[in-house]
């Protein structure tokens, strides 16, 4: 009897992958610079001009790059989080990782450390990101029920704002006001391939913690008690999924600033096209976050203003029509 729900996730997951790498491919042939694909296929190979190659792989690949990481753990998070916590409001932002790694880059722009080198605001995100988990921890104690979780995460995200917005209010200097703000709209622009290779273990990692859990997440549908009683072990659980969402999420937000709703959107795209346990959601929303993310990416080099939108701008003016409509057709669902 599963295999026809087997044959229908691999076709889903197939779909997505070729979506995603069309994506990727559309996504190195925009840009301010035209370029016809000849040329690029010609840099790729190794065998174009010296501009095209430059613009290819300095400035291009990493964007790419990192729009598909970025988006494919923001996706990820938002699902898994939403598995564990039983809740289809559920996003990195709700244990306050989002909140506390952004506090941590904008430090880093406040005091000028990022001027200094390359590594201090990424470095500062997201060892933001994980001493919140640690202040998570000891605020939610040895509980294992998820409502504490999101108690504690709601304290640590406003106290994050707070002292984002204290920052801003304390900045003598109007250019980096300025720099913060724009930062936190959130944006992939001017990345260069060091903010890949800073982005991409945190990333992994963090995607590798979150997809072991796939299964107890499907025993904990049954709650705390049936999922014990199925040998899943809550503890163990929990500090895989949290270290998966401050480490994963501390890298994405370290390049490419606070984006919001693609944790909470991607995985209500997905969930009507599987059987919506949370295990069969994880690795769709992967993808399907890595997609969007790209194609929003897209979006914003294609649409005519003086300045480049923010790609939070983009993804909040997408996500939010796309959620509201599914959560009015699915609310009764949950």
């Amino acid at each position: 009897m599963s295999y026809p729900s087997d044959a229908r996730r691999r076709t889903l997951l197939l779909i997505l992958l070729v979506v995603t790498i069309l994506a990727g491919v559309a996504s190195l042939g925009v840009g301010s610079a035209a370029i016809d694909p000849a040329r690029l296929l010609a840099a790729a190979t190794g065998h174009g001009d010296p501009i095209a190659t430059a613009i290819l792989f300095t400035l291009r690949l990493p964007r790419v790059l990192l729009g598909l990481a970025v988006g494919g753990m923001l996706g990820l998070a938002g699902a898994a989080l939403q598995g564990y916590l039983r809740n289809p409001l559920a996003e990195p932002s709700v244990l306050g990782a989002s909140s506390a790694a952004a506090l941590g880059a904008v430090s880093a722009l406040y005091f000028g450390l990022s001027e200094r080198h390359i590594l201090f605001l990424p470095v500062l995100a997201i060892a933001a990101g994980l001493l919140a988990l640690l202040l998570l921890f000891a605020l939610a104690g040895r509980a294992e029920s998820p409502l504490s979780l999101i108690l504690a995460g709601i304290a640590i995200s406003a106290l994050a704002s707070a002292g984002i917005s204290l920052a801003l209010n304390l900045s003598e200097n109007p250019f980096a006001a300025m720099e913060i703000t724009a930062w936190l709209l959130g944006s992939i622009e001017n990345r260069s391939i060091e903010h890949v290779w800073i982005a991409l273990p945190c990333i992994g990692c963090g995607a590798a913690l979150l997809l072991l859990d796939a299964r107890a997440l499907d025993a904990l549908t049954l709650g705390e008690e049936g999922a014990q009683a199925l040998g899943v072990t809550l503890r163990r659980t929990r500090l895989r999924l949290l270290l998966g969402i401050g480490i994963g999420v501390g890298g994405a937000v370290a390049v490419a600033g606070s984006i919001g709703f693609v944790g909470l959107i991607v995985p209500h795209l997905v969930r009507p096209l599987t059987d919506r346990s949370p295990s069969s959601i994880l690795l769709p929303s992967l993808l399907a976050g890595a997609a969007l993310l790209t194609l929003a990416d897209i979006a914003v080099r294609l649409i005519p203003t003086y300045n480049e939108l923010k790609l939070g701008v983009i993804t909040a003016f997408l996500g939010v029509p796309v959620f509201l409509l599914h959560l009015l057709r699915e609310r009764r669902l949950w």
